[in-house]
């Protein structure tokens, strides 16, 4: 198996489990939160400020990749760990997100999905088989399978047909994909319907794949809803295989998730949100633009022991913004990712020591102002 996991720690609080992902480019522990390449680059970061920070798996978007400069060009060039020079672990999601958010520029049917191209309107096609190729010549460690992702809110019928798609693509990105050094991720749908949740998961693990996403969720529903979702689908996911929640990493979610016994988690929000200007810090968000750090001449966060909080003060990050100095959005990037790996790192230690739930209640209060 070119991906294996074991689970080494169970929480005695709640589902949460402490686990061992091996891949061909190195062990990561989990729950993992792995940082978003979009383009093969983590936005302003170098892999080894990545590898310097602890990342030990990254995610690399198909359908950008295919897109420009193209998956035969990175085949190539020997393939995405060599293209982008990061030696550790990469994930590729399948395309089918992608291919969600643009509604507006694609067509839905039994073979994939026809789409113009968000960068040049050109006309393109990806089934799942497209998919399976595009991602093995991209060669990460592990594929996903190509997916529908449903809006929210969407009927019941629309989602119930759509649940029906995604098993049958299932199935034809098994029989597509051939290469033997890359795990292939299944992908559980159903949208907010609890039964069509159970059926996409059992229809999901009855084809045996090696780890298992649940996407379709942080689509823009309450909170409360989507860990309801995850309540119902969980624990129809195999003991012994990764389960990956798409799409979210928000510090509250994160939580959620791994007390609902998630393993993975990936997220644009740490780097989108530095690009602009918002830091995550122990006692919340701050908008470093703000002039109330003008003169501030402390840590961006007095908790934090990252490269950036040693050396930089909120007055200076406040200054390269106001001044559109790049070097702002790579030291707040820097910190966020920090903040959120050093969160996982922390979970993980509660997990294993029997205080998850003091570690959330004390966590919310502070950055939430509530418990």
């Amino acid at each position: 198996m070119p991906v294996s996991f074991e689970v080494i720690h169970r929480s005695q609080e709640n589902q949460g489990r402490v686990g061992r992902l091996t891949t061909p480019h190195g062990q990561v522990e989990t729950p993992v939160f792995m940082p978003v390449g979009t383009q093969a680059t983590v936005k302003t970061m170098s892999p080894d400020e990545l590898a310097e920070l602890g990342v030990g798996i990254l995610l690399c978007n198909t359908y950008h990749l295919y897109l420009r400069p193209g998956h035969d060009l990175i085949q190539r060039a020997g393939g995405l760990h060599r293209f982008m020079n990061w030696p550790r672990g990469i994930l590729t999601d399948s395309g089918g997100f992608q291919v969600f958010s643009l509604a507006h520029l694609r067509t839905v049917a039994e073979e994939g999905v026809t789409f113009r191209s968000h960068l040049d309107g050109s006309t393109h096609f990806i089934g799942p088989e497209e998919s399976m190729a595009i991602q093995q010549a991209l060669g990460a460690d592990i594929a996903m399978t190509f997916d529908e992702c449903v809006p929210y809110p969407s009927t019941y019928e629309y989602t119930a047909k759509s649940v029906e798609l995604t098993s049958r693509w299932a199935e034809r990105c098994l029989k597509a994909h051939r290469r033997e050094d890359q795990a292939l991720f299944g992908i559980v749908q159903g949208g907010m319907f609890a039964d069509l949740r159970r059926q996409s998961a059992l229809e999901l693990v009855q084809m045996g794949f090696p780890g298992y996403a649940i996407g379709g969720l942080s689509v823009g529903e309450p909170k409360e809803l989507m860990n309801e979702m995850l309540e119902v689908t969980v624990p129809l996911l195999p003991e012994d295989k990764p389960r990956y929640l798409m799409g979210v990493g928000s510090p509250d979610c994160l939580f959620e998730g791994v007390e609902r016994g998630v393993d993975m988690f990936d997220c644009v929000l740490p780097t989108r949100l530095a690009r602009h200007g918002t830091a995550l810090t122990g006692e919340g968000r701050i908008i470093i633009r703000d002039a109330a750090y003008a003169e501030d001449f402390g840590p961006l966060d007095p908790h934090c022991g990252c490269y950036v909080c040693r050396n930089y003060s909120r007055a200076y990050l406040r200054h390269l913004f106001k001044a559109k100095e790049i070097l702002g959005m790579r030291l707040v990037t820097w910190h966020n990712l920090a903040f959120l790996l050093g969160l996982m790192d922390a979970i993980r230690d509660a997990l294993r020591e029997g205080r998850f739930a003091s570690l959330k209640a004390s966590f919310f209060a502070s950055y939430y102002g509530h418990t």
